[in-house]
């Protein structure tokens, strides 16, 4: 009988399923994407929800156990390591539940299915501090509930995971009804979304077929750069040889995209693996291991032209480059190498996270140890920063997300090592990161610095300039692809065609009577001399304190931080 039409599933099934369900989600996570609220460019549920899912099938890859309760647990364990955002974070703890509904069961019938999938509810709710209706959690709560509630007229998987896809449709159609930001944009959520391309993703794998992921196209349909890996397109595990790909690209040019290098790798890396990507100015260089040369030449002259190239068939080192796969971006490398630990054990220790050699330098200047490469562009995951919380080699450590998209990761990681105090200060902004960093004393306790520092976070303003990706309407207002918005926490305040304009409007909005400093932090693609102008008006203006800083931060024009 094949599994479609079965009353029972063991783990081999079960791994299909779940290959199937994370190349469906990776075939369209960019219009998952695309449903974000914010037409920032940096919108990223369905970018953070397929790492998410590509680490845990990564992780059932070479699994060949028969018993579901081991696929499943072995998925969920790859879930949270890779949990990126709030999303994957949330998508975690529901195949955590899951899995222990299946705990001690070889194979599993419609009941235990059904009992799963309430168990992955619950997990998920109770990981959320303050649950919002409306989003992926109402999906998977109205959808499992009436699963198990219906689950006696059902009389085989095939028929139950269709159900299930039914239910989970509508309630995401009822999404914008339970949160009105999302039926004033005139969007479903997006995290609800994920989750849908998964359980379908899931059927085909119970009809005994498994969704191929699709080639990327290099001018996508969507307003979003291309972001995210995958397992499947990019292991060197079949039959195929793949080529040690390298070269030298000059950035910039008339008909050039805008480089960043994130993205630019999290493409390169669902086209192959042993990446390496090192940017100096406008030259980059890269060395990548892939089948599809052809494909990394064409997407990387998007954003310059060749200066060198080779390409080597690798056929006699296939065996060697299998066992060295790279299974994710961002694990803390200096040119491919990960940093050792620390040797000696120190009774305190920061980790922070932040994107732009500047931020860096800042937070690096405020006795933090370890900066996890990330932010608003790139959310790190869970493994991520357990790899941090391991290097720094501390008793006590304190962890600044600096965006309220990672905080749910950090925690996470907390989980992950109970043998280190590890201590989250929910910092939503790199100045109020900044202003905690300043905030910690060497010598007081671990409680009095958490109370300082949590204390710090709640005297600054942020204000961000970034560029819209598409035109909407939110908050009352119209917003143009293209236009640069200045935004306070997640409230628009402006949105104009000149970043300057939008830079003045929104600290005219931040700044009142109580402010004493304003600290303005530059982005990559923003001049010095342009970034000074900016600083002389707030303080000819408002006679206040400023100061101005280099953070090299991509996507975001400004950050500022009033106290």
């Amino acid at each position: 009988m094949k599994p479609f039409d079965s009353k029972t599933i063991n783990g081999e099934v079960f791994r299909q399923m779940i290959i199937s369900g994370s190349n469906n989600l990776f075939n369209s996570y960019p219009d998952v994407d695309a449903l974000n609220v914010f037409p920032v460019p940096d919108g990223d549920t369905g970018t953070n929800m397929n790492l998410t899912m590509t680490s845990g099938a990564k992780e059932i890859m070479n699994v060949r156990n028969e018993s579901i309760y081991e696929v499943a647990k072995s998925f969920s364990r790859g879930l949270l390591m890779g949990a990126r955002g709030n999303s994957g974070v949330i998508l975690s703890q529901i195949f955590r539940g899951f899995a222990q509904g299946l705990e001690g069961k070889p194979i599993i019938d419609l009941d235990d299915f059904a009992a799963a999938w309430v168990a992955g509810t619950e997990v998920a709710y109770k990981a959320v501090m303050k649950p919002v209706e409306g989003t992926i959690l109402t999906v998977i709560r109205e959808s499992s509930t009436a699963l198990k509630d219906n689950i006696t007229n059902f009389n085989s998987f095939g028929q139950a995971m269709v159900y299930l896809i039914e239910e989970a449709k509508k309630s995401l159609q009822h999404t914008p009804e339970l949160l009105p930001v999302l039926k004033e944009v005139g969007v479903v959520d997006s995290g609800g979304a994920g989750l849908l391309k998964i359980f379908e993703g899931f059927l085909e794998g119970l009809h005994g077929k498994t969704v191929e992921r699709k080639q990327i196209s290099l001018e996508p349909t969507k307003p979003q750069p291309y972001q995210g890996t995958g397992f499947a397109a990019t292991a060197l595990e079949n039959e195929e040889f793949g080529y040690c790909t390298e070269f030298i690209m000059r950035l910039g040019g008339e008909g050039k995209k805008v480089f960043d290098q994130n993205r630019f790798s999290t493409v390169l890396e669902s086209l192959g693996n042993s990446l390496v990507v090192v940017q100096d100015e406008d030259v980059v260089k890269v060395h990548v291991h892939t089948l599809r040369p052809g494909v990394v030449l064409n997407y990387g002259q998007i954003y310059g032209d060749f200066v060198t190239l080779k390409i080597e068939n690798m056929q006699e080192q296939h065996s060697n480059l299998v066992a060295q796969e790279v299974t994710g971006f961002h694990r803390h490398e200096t040119n491919g190498a990960v940093a050792p630990a620390s040797k000696e054990t120190k009774e305190y220790a920061l980790i922070v996270a932040s994107a732009g050699e500047g931020l860096k330098n800042m937070f690096e200047n405020l006795r933090v140890d370890y900066v996890v490469t990330g932010g608003q562009t790139m959310n790190p995951s869970t493994e991520d920063f357990v790899a941090a919380i391991r290097h720094v080699n501390a008793r006590n450590i304190f962890i600044l997300p600096n965006n309220k998209n990672i905080i749910m990761a950090a925690e996470q990681a907390c989980g992950v090592v109970p043998d280190v105090n590890c201590v989250v200060i929910p910092s939503k902004s790199i100045p109020q990161g900044l202003t905690a960093c300043m905030m910690f004393n060497p010598d007081a306790d671990v409680e009095a610095n958490e109370q300082e520092m949590r204390e710090a976070i709640t005297r600054v303003k942020t204000g961000q300039v970034t560029f819209a990706i598409k035109d909407t309407k939110i908050d009352g207002m119209n917003i143009k692809k293209d236009e640069y918005m200045g935004i306070n926490d997640k409230t628009i305040i402006c949105s104009e065609k000149v970043c300057d304009h939008a830079a003045k409007k929104l600290l005219d909005h931040l700044i009142d009577e109580d402010a004493a400093i304003v600290t303005i932090i530059y982005g990559d693609k923003v001049a010095e001399e342009e970034a000074k102008q900016l600083a002389d008006y707030v303080a000819e203006k408002y006679m206040i304190e400023v100061e101005l800083h280099q953070g090299g931060q991509p996507v975001y024009s400004y950050i500022f931080g009033v106290e």
